[in-house]
């Protein structure tokens, strides 16, 4: 897929905050900033049931809009600490629009935006 031209793009994530990176002109040029989403989080609840309910439609939501920044991707790389990545890449296989990209990831800590470039950057290329 090297020799054609595909979009890629690149999320750094934990359950809170997400920071999605595209590249300028859509498939070349250099990875930018697109966006920074942060999860609502969820108030506590008496009823455990309830609780874990809305804990993953707040984690739906928030993936819902990482997704929207995304649009028609070919190639993605997911970055973070815990398994909010791995989740989002289940999210994106169930969701028929991201079905067959061709996603990556990996763990790290949080990082500047500019780090943040140069480490995607380096894993997209």
């Amino acid at each position: 897929m090297k020799d054609q031209k595909v979009k890629q793009c690149g999320v750094w994530m934990d359950t809170k905050h997400a920071t999605i990176l595209g590249r300028e002109n859509e498939v070349d040029g250099d990875f930018i900033i697109l966006a920074k989403e942060e999860s609502a989080g969820h108030e506590s609840n008496s009823n455990e049931k309830t609780g874990n309910n809305a804990e993953k439609g707040g984690l739906q939501k928030f993936f819902k809009n990482i997704a929207a920044h995304m649009q028609n991707v070919d190639e993605i790389h997911i970055t973070g600490t815990g398994v909010a990545q791995e989740q989002f890449i289940k999210f994106l296989a169930s969701t028929p629009q991201f079905k067959n990209v061709k996603a990556e990831e990996s763990t790290s800590n949080k990082m500047s935006d500019t780090a943040l470039i140069e480490y995607i950057t380096s894993k997209m290329n």
